[in-house]
């Protein structure tokens, strides 16, 4: 996997290697004496005085300042998150390794989508360079962050970050949060939110020479400004330690899936000695996690003190239907109604003496959260919509008119007086808006970008952004300059964003030394270079057969999965939406029974008091939350359809209403 994964990888081979390493000594040793002490050690740095230095300059900068710019440079382990006051992506940190040094990134960058601009924030108070980090939005609209790493060129010193900061995404300016008792240093954690609190959980500290998961659970409270550490009884059960798991809010707490860690196993070490007696050693095994955990939150009583906790408690679920076969690595999830939308990913099918075969996947998938299942999200081209038959004889075409008027005059009016806008999506699609503000659109392409892991992804007024990700061929590692884009409501191709060639892949100091000193290695070193070229477009997939044969969803029956206890599933009876049906018709045609069941719920509880626009707004949000819960289920009956030369479906009940019985029979 990554290059913190291969560590068991690259020791070794460092051990089957040790004549070779012994003549790199030697070589460093009089390269050292030749180029003097400045060179000599190159880990022996001091982390903290780079981060002064980095401090210092920072200062330099007087105020906050935006200035247009080039799209950010190549780089893995950054943050991308559609930011929740206007139409724009905020992508912060980073870093990128060439395979000589690594380097760390702390700066701020901001995608404006309808101007296709790139723009960089400096301040004079932002967080230090660092990868790693995780960062979440409040349900307030601001941004914090916490945690990372930082370390020495060469990766062998590590430092990680325990600070704590808050991003106003309007203004573009920094705050650090100080507490006392605060999470402890870490990366590979993940946050998300929950009313007025930051959920926190999970993660790794790595020291060079071992790396610790983390599974302490940490809750901030928004509203008193304090850290929350859970004490759960000794026989609760909760999540293993891991990181790079996916952590969703929900509407009762947060939902967790997957993640990577490494165990301690034995191994048999070396050959059978005489008598039978053959040894063992123990060794770091990599773990891939697939299972699924509900975090229940219960806020304190109203009478309570400020500052108390909320009550948690962790609840196993099954494991999900459809699971993406094999298990893989580094498949980003994000976050988007009711889903985690996920991409790419890499499985270790073998390891041998040679190393470790790895397989890599551009695979779409959408997880839906509360029925606990996978879908495969698979492009679709555009396709000609046919004309819809009209009724010209009165009354239905009146009605249907009206209705749409007073549709849109509700949706308009709720647009002007709510702060969620609720006909962004069918406004984008109608494309109504004026020519001249509208953005020059972009090719399409009818497949998914190269194979990749680690990618950073951002939904944005349904939007699906993913930007860079990492691939790995034979020793090297390729990471990837370029973003895309892919609407997650019609599915009709991949848009660049950008896109720029790979950098040259220069190879650590002792690889080079290596390859000086031996023929053999310059003999592998001339095959991977005619295999994968540096500096020009990445070498020809060799998983592609195995991928076609390979199902990269396992079918599995269909299981209920509210929590491993869950008996009964209470049957949805709740309007569905129908194939080929937009959003906006589908609302038209069940507002006002999404009202009715809007007003059920005002009458179960009676201290809820809404006006009819507060009520017209919570039935459309209903109804969307709804047409995206179905979205993989009728995208695919929309499918079966134009195979069978479908086109549109229509409710005879619905065309046929207002007429007589002669036009029934017909």
């Amino acid at each position: 996997m990554g290059k913190k994964d291969k560590k068991s990888k690259t020791a070794e081979q460092k051990a089957r290697t040790a004549a070779k390493q012994e003549k790199k000594a030697v070589q460093k040793e009089k390269k050292g004496k030749s180029k003097g002490s400045v060179d000599s050690d190159p880990e022996d740095v001091d982390l903290e005085a780079i981060r002064a230095e980095y401090e210092r300059k920072q200062a330099q900068f007087l105020a906050v300042t935006e200035l247009p710019c080039e799209p950010p440079s190549a780089r893995s382990s950054a943050t991308l998150i559609g930011s929740p006051s206007n139409s724009s992506l905020l992508l912060f940190g980073g870093e990128y390794f060439n395979g000589a040094s690594a380097t760390f990134f702390n700066d701020l960058f901001v995608y404006l989508i309808e101007k296709d601009e790139w723009r960089k924030v400096t301040s004079p108070n932002s967080p230090l360079p660092r990868s790693g980090h995780a960062w979440t939005r409040s349900t307030a609209g601001d941004i914090y962050l916490f945690g990372g790493e930082f370390s020495s060129a060469k990766q062998g010193q590590f430092y990680h970050y325990n600070d704590f900061w808050q991003l106003n995404p309007s203004s573009r300016e920094w705050t650090r949060i100080e507490s006392k008792k605060g999470p402890p240093a870490r990366s590979g954690h993940r946050m998300t939110y929950f009313k007025q609190y930051i959920v926190l959980f999970g993660g790794f500290q790595d020291t060079s020479q071992q790396t610790k998961y983390l599974q302490d659970l940490w809750i901030y409270d928004c509203h008193n400004f304090t850290w929350f550490n859970p004490t759960l009884a000794p026989a609760t059960q909760k999540p293993d330690a891991r990181s790079s798991f996916s952590l969703h809010p929900h509407e009762a707490g947060a939902t967790l899936y997957g993640g990577y860690s490494r165990v301690k196993a034995t191994a048999v070490a070396g050959k059978q000695k005489k008598g039978g007696v053959q040894g063992t050693r123990s060794v770091l095994k990599p773990v891939v996690h697939q299972d699924t955990w509900f975090l229940r939150i219960t806020l304190p009583n109203l009478d309570a003190v400020a500052g108390t906790p909320p009550g948690v408690r962790w609840e196993r679920r099954k494991k999900p239907v459809n699971s993406p076969n094999p298990t893989r690595a580094g498949a980003t999830q994000v976050y988007h109604k009711g889903r985690g939308i996920s991409f790419g990913g890499v499985h270790d099918v073998e390891e041998s003496e040679e190393g470790m075969d790895s397989e890599f996947f551009d695979t779409l998938l959408a997880w839906n959260i509360e029925r606990n299942r996978f879908f495969q999200l698979a492009l679709r081209r555009p396709r000609a919509v046919a004309k819809r038959q009209v009724d010209e004889r009165g009354a239905k075409k009146g009605r249907g008119k009206l209705d749409e008027e007073e549709l849109l005059r509700n949706l308009a009016a709720l647009e002007a007086n709510a702060s969620v806008k609720v006909t962004e999506t069918t406004a984008a699609r109608d494309d109504h808006r004026p020519e001249e503000e509208k953005r020059v659109a972009k090719p399409s392409l009818f497949s998914m970008p190269h194979p990749r892991f680690n990618s950073q992804l951002a939904v944005k007024d349904d939007t699906l952004y993913i930007f860079g990700g990492t691939y790995e061929h034979r020793d090297r590692e390729y990471t990837f300059d370029e973003m895309w884009a892919i609407d997650l409501g019609r599915l009709d191709g991949v848009q660049e964003i950008y896109k720029r060639e790979l950098d040259d892949w220069y190879g650590s100091e002792d690889e080079e030394s290596a390859s000086g000193s031996d023929d053999d290695d310059e003999s592998v070193d001339e095959d991977i270079d005619e295999e994968a070229p540096m500096g020009v477009p990445l070498p020809k997939l060799e998983i592609q057969d195995q991928l076609e044969n390979t199902s990269t969803i396992a079918p599995e029956p269909a299981e209920t999965f509210e929590s491993e206890n869950s008996e009964m599933v209470v049957p949805d009876t709740r309007p569905h939406p129908r194939a080929f049906e937009s959003l906006r018709d589908f609302f038209a045609r069940t507002s006002t029974l999404w009202q009715e069941i809007a007003l059920d719920e005002i009458r179960i509880d009676q201290s809820s008091g809404q006006s009819v626009k507060e009520l017209r707004k919570h039935a459309f949000d209903q109804a969307e939350t709804m047409w995206w819960d179905c979205r993989e289920e009728v995208t695919a009956l929309e499918d079966e359809h134009d195979e069978a030369g479908i086109g549109e479906v229509v409710s005879i009940t619905d065309r046929n209403q207002d007429q007589g019985g002669a036009s029934r029979r017909r």
